[in-house]
């Protein structure tokens, strides 16, 4: 397809692919970059890994609230897709296995992932939504087929986010479960719209990929 995120970067970091125990694919959020979400991988502490963040157009995945009727949000969400669809294919083709790779997710990107792996559900190294969760106003029909087959899954969000409803992280978390994952929600009090330590911790536990 043709879209705003197609022909667009995909940044990486960490060891190459066919050297690499597990790889995390990282999605940014509305107004930040590939190169932005990479340096998280500093605080990870597995140097193992192979990192690759893909670079969405004009630095956003789709242009309004997540929560919009997701019509209103396209061709920004089919474009995202088949962006991250394509950087698990070649992760895939350079010897990593969806069951070795981490998809992880910040804000915008964290919604973009949750909705990728419900859409495209199979047993993932792990999913790690940080302040996000799916796509879609409430009521969205959530009928999405496949199965996350024990998949580690771990939603982390403050209860008082201004852009993530703390309701929509809770039925994200029922839904991925309901999909075969295994899923660890964390709802931190009064928390910013931020990345906090014990979510890092919940990452590097699920990155300990034997």
């Amino acid at each position: 397809m043709k879209g705003p995120h197609q022909n667009q970067p995909v940044l990486t970091t960490g060891v190459p692919l066919h050297q690499a125990r597990g790889a995390m694919i990282m999605l940014h959020g509305r107004g930040a970059t590939a190169e932005s979400i990479l340096t998280l991988s500093d605080s990870l502490n597995a140097p193992d890994f192979a990192y690759l963040a893909p670079q969405a157009g004009n630095n956003s995945w789709w242009p309004y609230s997540f929560l919009a009727d997701i019509p209103k949000n396209e061709p920004g969400i089919s474009s995202a897709m088949k962006a991250v669809g394509d950087v698990l294919e070649r992760v895939a083709a350079q010897g990593v296995p969806a069951e070795r790779t981490v998809l992880l997710g910040f804000s915008q990107g964290a919604c973009l992932a949750a909705e990728f792996v419900a859409r495209h559900a199979q047993r993932f190294g792990g999913v790690v939504t940080l302040s996000g969760g799916l796509i879609g106003p409430d009521g969205t029909p959530r009928n999405y087929t496949g199965s996350l087959t024990g998949t580690p899954v771990f939603l982390g969000c403050s209860d008082i986010d201004a852009h993530i409803p703390a309701d929509r992280v809770r039925l994200s978390a029922k839904v991925l479960e309901q999909l075969g994952g295994k899923v660890d929600m964390r709802l931190y009090p009064g928390m910013g719209h931020t990345i906090n330590e014990d979510e890092l911790n919940a990452v590097r536990s699920i990155m300990e990929i034997e």
